[in-house]
């Protein structure tokens, strides 16, 4: 397998939530390190979380799997059983239509960084657990949790 270089791995800032959820995320990055290797089933990210930052909402997925791999730093882990300090080298799981959401915050000082992987499952909702909010993978649209869109 050819070698990713990543500089040349394009860096996403933010999210690409509606204005009103897109906050605690803003200055998180992704590098899409699984569509730079060509990769059709499964998608990994190397992600940058500054301090005070989220990855994400808190959600879940309902068709896919998604797994991660704190690399440097410390991460919050917040789910609904409660929270779970993530250091450098922790791993954690997060299994398809579990309805247990779940999402990285830094509480520290310094950037952490982590890997973000999962399925690539057309049928998969994410829905959020806190806010009203929930999208479709076929089209990655953000919409409320009765299907209307965000203006």
């Amino acid at each position: 397998m050819p070698k990713i270089d990543l500089d040349d791995v394009p860096v996403r800032l933010g999210s690409g939530y509606p204005a009103a959820f897109s906050a605690p995320c803003a200055d998180r990055t992704r590098r899409r390190l699984g569509d730079a290797a060509g990769l059709q089933d499964f998608g990994v990210n190397l992600m940058t979380l500054p301090p005070g930052g989220w990855s994400s909402q808190r959600h879940w997925h309902s068709h896919e799997d998604e797994f991660v791999h704190v690399i440097e730093g410390e991460l919050v882990l917040v789910e609904d059983a409660g929270e779970t300090l993530l250091r450098a080298g922790d791993c954690a799981g997060f299994p398809k239509n579990s309805g247990n959401g779940h999402h990285l915050q830094n509480r520290s000082a310094t950037v952490a960084v982590y890997l973000e992987v999962g399925s690539r499952q057309p049928a998969d909702l994410t829905t959020c657990s806190d806010i009203d909010l929930m999208s479709a993978n076929p089209h990655g649209r953000f919409t409320h949790k009765d299907g209307t869109p965000y203006p």
